[in-house]
């Protein structure tokens, strides 16, 4: 089994399709080779870096289609830090959040911090998704616009509740899923999905509201980290820079592919372009003898983060390990699911004729390759 060779004439171009880091485009290495002869190895507090940054904080903006008054933040940590942070910052006394994933959970669990009313967490089965109810001592709720680990996407529409924030984790939503960011007031992420950089940052597209409701709490007394105030983030994000130096070749590859999806037509080509990605593996996964998305309810099926369920019949892990020796990777399931089953990415930096290769090699590996479960039944298409 392992020692299949794939034909070339089935391969695809780049054989990366993780769900996270992503695939980096050669054009981004090219500009972080020129930037390696510029401002890589210069201080951050200089003007070449700021121009870096405020492109980046542009671009964003101008992907998003930032409302009137929204500012894009960013500070070091990545989207892990930016739960810590809106615990500090963001949620005054009692938060709601949506567990249908293991993302959102973690978010969760950050919310139960001491000096907070312990939160509402409503859960779903993995591969379906939770839903907000409006709560009277809510005052910030929260939910994962795309959840990497199941491949389950919500909606993002703002709850009515007065006065409460709406706090959407978008790190594996934004730049390849529509979003309307007028619904949010919060709309956070890292960088190392759609957006085909390293991680180390979290940036976040922050409504009137949030700015306010950041500042009250900053004056409040509240113990903050200087590290984890996003008072202090904003602040220095005005200014085009981090509170501590930023991870300068995240920030180049971030500015890069920010041109190129602006470029190409913003939002909506990049949506387009994932649109197509994933709907060849659903429709490849519905259609097939082994296979079936894992994600049942279509209006729930991501476009970024494809899982596809296999028959007891066929190892998916054992697909998953030829298709690496072809050099096709990152393919293998989230590992706290234990399912048997793929995961794809379908980012916008992946191109849908390379998708379509992909689900050629993989019908080629269950054509030819041993990879028959414990059960001993026969895995042919």
């Amino acid at each position: 089994m392992n020692e299949l060779r794939i034909p070339d004439s089935l391969l695809p171009a780049d054989g990366r399709f993780g769900s996270g880091p992503a695939r980096v485009r050669p054009e981004q290495l090219a500009a972080l080779e020129r930037a390696g002869r510029t401002i890589i190895g210069t201080s951050h507090r200089q003007a070449p870096v700021k121009s870096l940054v405020h492109s980046v904080r542009e671009g964003i903006a101008a992907l998003l289609g930032a409302p009137d008054g929204y500012e894009v933040v960013l500070g070091n940590g990545g989207s892990t830090a930016f739960w810590d942070v809106a615990a500090f910052s963001l949620i005054e006394r009692r938060s709601q959040h949506l567990s249908h994933g293991e993302f959102g959970a973690k978010f969760a669990k950050a919310a139960a911090a001491p000096w907070l009313q312990a939160p509402t967490v409503i859960t779903a089965p993995a591969g379906s998704r939770a839903e907000s109810a409006v709560e009277s001592d809510i005052d910030a709720y929260a939910w994962p616009h795309n959840e990497t680990s199941t491949g389950v996407v919500a909606p993002v529409r703002r709850l009515a509740h007065d006065g409460a924030l709406m706090l959407v984790d978008a790190t594996s939503a934004a730049g390849g899923v529509p979003v309307d960011a007028a619904q949010t007031d919060v709309y956070y992420f890292a960088p190392q999905k759609n957006l085909g950089s390293d991680g180390g940052l979290w940036l976040a597209l922050l409504s009137p509201a949030a700015l306010q409701r950041t500042e009250r709490i900053a004056a409040s007394g509240r113990y903050i980290p200087e590290f984890l105030s996003l008072s202090q983030a904003v602040a220095n994000s005005r200014l085009d820079q981090t509170l501590n130096t930023p991870a300068i070749t995240t920030l180049v590859l971030l500015d890069e592919q920010l041109r190129w999806i602006n470029g190409q037509g913003g939002l909506p080509w990049a949506t387009a372009r994932t649109a197509e990605s994933s709907g060849l593996v659903y429709d490849w996964a519905e259609r097939g003898a082994h296979t079936t998305p894992f994600v049942q309810r279509p209006e729930d099926r991501s476009p970024v983060v494809v899982t596809v369920d296999f028959d007891d019949d066929v190892d998916a892990a054992a697909i998953a390990t030829v298709l690496r020796r072809n050099d096709i990777v990152d393919v293998e399931p989230y590992r706290k699911l234990g399912r048997n089953q793929l995961r794809i990415g379908t980012f916008v930096s992946v191109e849908p004729d390379d998708v379509r290769a992909l689900l050629a090699s993989i019908d080629h590996v269950i054509e030819h390759a041993d990879v028959q479960a414990d059960t001993g039944a026969t895995a042919r298409r």
